[in-house]
């Protein structure tokens, strides 16, 4: 009797793992797709799918009419022998090729599809793209985004508009990472040595319902906060993207406005300015960006992409970084800050914004 209690066990957890598996967010969840390159790859998903459980299906009653209708009644009874059938032979071997090519031809035919990004392969006489293009560099466990044509530059938050292709060329800075956006499709490998390309679409019905904010992830075994390597992305309307880019475009030096914060700018300046960069139009070559540019930190849904951005969130992080995200670059980087100097840190690191100042 113990294994049947046991067994029971197993079924209840099995089945509640089934039922759980189709639980999720929209904001992160592959099952609700909410973009064009999302829903093709949902779509073909649910091909497959209903062609395999149509497969099992068929199996399972053919295995059952066998074993109830064929079963031994009569020691000396032979059934009839269909061995070296050719009719049979035809239908286990034909049907079998007809699933394949319902399979086969739009896995082929999407897969060229999504994988065409001939669009930025030339710049204009300008050396820009035709194109909106982001390039992402994922690091040891932060990402940076770049607008090359718009020449900003930004870490953490992406900021995308909806209802227009994105064109991502992808690349590592040190170990191999993988970019991927649940609800809107991915997931693509960066790679130290090469630049992978390829393109989404960030549907503005769907981004309303999750207050334009989705979330990406590493999906990649890259370290010990590879689980923790996340990033925050931004669709908005064509209109007020085009508002962040100015305002990007246009910021100034942040000013302190209180003695504290003022205090923590020099804080900066003698312990972080040198990885960090606190303007969106960083002249930093790539090899010098070892660190998340801070331009807009204040503006950010997360704080190193993992807790609530708030005072408190923040304190916490320059305290002890290493116990947020083990194993992370800025960790001994710098001395030991007092309770003092966390609080006037803290407030420069508030200051900075970029939309408020226009």
């Amino acid at each position: 009797m113990k294994w049947l209690s046991k067994w029971r066990v197993f079924s209840l957890v099995a089945m509640l793992a089934l039922v759980l598996s189709g639980c999720g967010e929209a904001f992160i969840s592959t099952l609700r797709p909410a973009g064009e390159v999302a829903q093709e790859q949902y779509d073909l998903m649910i091909l497959s799918t209903v062609i395999m459980v149509l497969v099992i299906v068929v199996v399972t009653v053919l295995y059952l009419i066998a074993i109830v209708r064929f079963r031994r009644k009569d020691e000396n009874y032979i059934p009839k022998q269909v061995e070296g059938s050719h009719t049979l032979e035809i239908v286990w071997t034909v049907i079998p090729i007809i699933l394949l090519l319902i399979l086969t031809v739009p896995t082929v035919g999407l897969t060229f599809y999504l994988a065409d990004t001939s669009a930025i392969e030339q710049t204009n006489e300008e050396g820009k793209y035709d194109e909106l293009v982001v390039n992402v560099r994922a690091n040891l466990y932060w990402w940076e985004f770049e607008y090359p044509n718009e020449e900003i530059i930004t870490s953490q938050d992406l900021v995308v508009p909806t209802d227009r292709r994105v064109y991502f060329q992808i690349k590592a800075s040190d170990v191999k990472h993988s970019f991927w956006i649940p609800a809107v499709g991915g997931k693509m490998d960066t790679n130290v040595d090469n630049v992978n390309k390829f393109w989404l679409v960030f549907d503005n019905n769907s981004a309303n319902e999750v207050d334009n904010i989705f979330y990406g992830k590493c999906a990649e075994l890259c370290g010990p906060s590879h689980a923790l390597m996340d990033f925050k992305v931004k669709a908005l309307p064509q209109a007020e993207f085009d508002q962040w880019v100015a305002d990007m475009q246009n910021a100034e030096e942040v000013v302190p406005t209180s003695d504290l914060a003022l205090q923590g700018q020099e804080i900066f300046n003698q312990s972080c300015i040198g990885c960090h960069a606190v303007s969106p139009k960083d002249e930093k070559p790539e090899t010098a960006r070892i660190a998340p540019n801070l331009a807009n930190f204040a503006e950010r849904e997360r704080v190193a992409g993992v807790l609530e951005h708030n005072e408190e969130s923040i304190k916490k992080w320059l305290k002890d970084p290493e116990e947020w995200k083990p194993g992370n670059l800025m960790t001994d980087s710098y001395d030991e800050l007092n309770d003092q100097e966390l609080d006037a840190l803290t407030a420069y690191l508030m200051s900075l914004k970029v939309q408020d100042q226009q």
